[in-house]
């Protein structure tokens, strides 16, 4: 009995290493932003639409997070096999530039994460193909020689803003409101204003990453906004951003939505806005640790806002 358990510990030890691995290559929050905002446009659509309850179409719900975490996944892992040695330095945790996973291994991983979604979207419709191919876009012109847009400060935080804002708010919606209700180019005016406050609020998240990473993109010279501003500057530019979309979805959302419950919306981003501002409160730029804590907890707060949405779109 001892003798079997020694023999299987350490398959099951490298069995969960190896998925330890690959859950780190993922870049979990991002793959939980996608989830999340997936699942709170498939809410939103699902509400309405005439005829439709929630649990309609949750087959279709499925597929379509699937393929989002595929694009995810394949855009956060070709950023890491183009960026071994820039993470050895910024992110020496990750699974490549710690050594814990091979580059062919990464390789095979990033190939499937790109043919999987693209052969879903061909069997779910011409809106979700479209959007991902857009993001498997977006994510080469990213990382990628020859454009490697992130070479270039404006035009990398327009990309990922472009991904996370337009291709994913607008593409996913059409597509649920399609698959659900069979009409064409029809979006709820709730994933409007929710394209709008994602447009500063992921602009602001594209600036905040690189804060923590100054020293690997000073030495690999790649120019950032942290680098030609400074951390702090790129902190007041951020805040402002962000403090613009909550302000204006509290102020504008009661106001020219009428699908969403006014009282609850206008409260929610108000405290989701004193939240920013408290844990601006306890945070240093010059301190990637403290910088790092706040990075991630504006990632918590665009979470929130797609479950704020669309529960205030069930409420009213």
């Amino acid at each position: 009995m001892s003798g079997h358990a020694e023999a299987t510990r350490p398959r099951s030890t490298s069995l969960a290493a190896t998925a330890a691995s690959f859950w780190r290559f993922t870049r979990p929050h991002t793959v939980v932003g996608t989830a999340v905002s997936i699942a709170g446009l498939y809410v939103i659509c699902a509400n309405a639409l005439p005829g439709v309850a929630l649990g309609d179409g949750v087959g279709d719900l499925a597929w379509t997070l699937l393929a989002g975490f595929c694009v995810n996944v394949y855009i956060v892992g070709l950023n890491q096999l183009e960026d071994i040695e820039i993470d050895r330095i910024n992110k020496p945790f990750l699974p490549l530039a710690a050594g814990d996973m091979s580059p062919a291994t990464a390789r095979r991983i990033v190939v499937a994460c790109a043919i999987v979604p693209v052969v879903l979207g061909l069997t779910q419709g011409t809106v979700e193909t479209v959007a991902v191919l857009a993001g498997l876009a977006a994510g080469t012109a990213y990382s990628s020689p020859p454009l490697r847009l992130k070479r270039y400060p404006a035009l990398a935080a327009l990309s990922i803003t472009a991904v996370r804002s337009i291709v994913v708010n607008l593409g996913v919606a059409l597509h649920f409101t399609r698959s659900l209700g069979d009409r064409e180019w029809f979006v709820p005016a709730p994933v409007w204003a929710l394209t709008l406050f994602v447009i500063p609020f992921a602009f602001a998240i594209a600036i905040f990453k690189d804060v923590p990473d100054a020293a690997g993109d000073r030495r690999f010279r790649i120019s950032t906004f942290t680098l030609r501003l400074g951390p702090e500057r790129v902190l007041q530019i951020g805040l402002t951003m962000l403090t613009l979309a909550f302000v204006g979805m509290a102020l504008a959302g009661p106001l020219l939505l009428p699908q969403t419950h006014p009282a609850f919306l206008a409260i929610s981003e108000l405290a989701a806005l004193g939240l920013l501002w408290r844990m601006r409160a306890a945070t240093s730029p010059a301190d990637p640790a403290s910088f790092t804590r706040f990075y991630m907890g504006v990632w918590r707060l665009f979470f929130l806002q797609y479950a704020l949405v669309p529960l205030a779109c069930l409420l009213a």
